[in-house]
């Protein structure tokens, strides 16, 4: 997940600084900001997977209780992480529809 937010910070990056679309044909093995954010969700989806996973295997008593929680609070700051995310692009996105052409 940190992989996607560091993808995702870079792609956005080198967007501003170049002004070029966040994805060109003549930049094929860089990632484009819509790669990045699908590997930041997927993240977010395979945390709460192993959280889901590891609390199964606690209630089996197979097995430990930190292991459950450890998972837990990472599926819990990948989806915070997601969400802030998504907020800041929705309210960029809003700034943008404000202004004037």
């Amino acid at each position: 997940m940190a992989d996607a937010l560091a993808g995702l910070t870079s792609a956005i990056g080198s967007a501003v600084s170049t002004g070029s679309p966040l994805r060109t044909a003549a930049s094929p093995g860089v990632d484009g900001f819509g790669e990045a954010l699908g590997r930041l969700i997927e993240g977010a989806e395979q945390a709460s997977a192993d959280a889901n996973t590891q609390v199964s295997a606690m209630l089996n008593k197979t097995g430990e209780v930190h292991d459950a929680m450890i998972a837990l609070q990472r599926a819990d700051l990948a989806l915070s992480l997601t969400v802030q995310v998504r907020n800041k692009l929705v309210q960029a996105y809003q700034d943008v529809m404000r202004m004037s052409v």
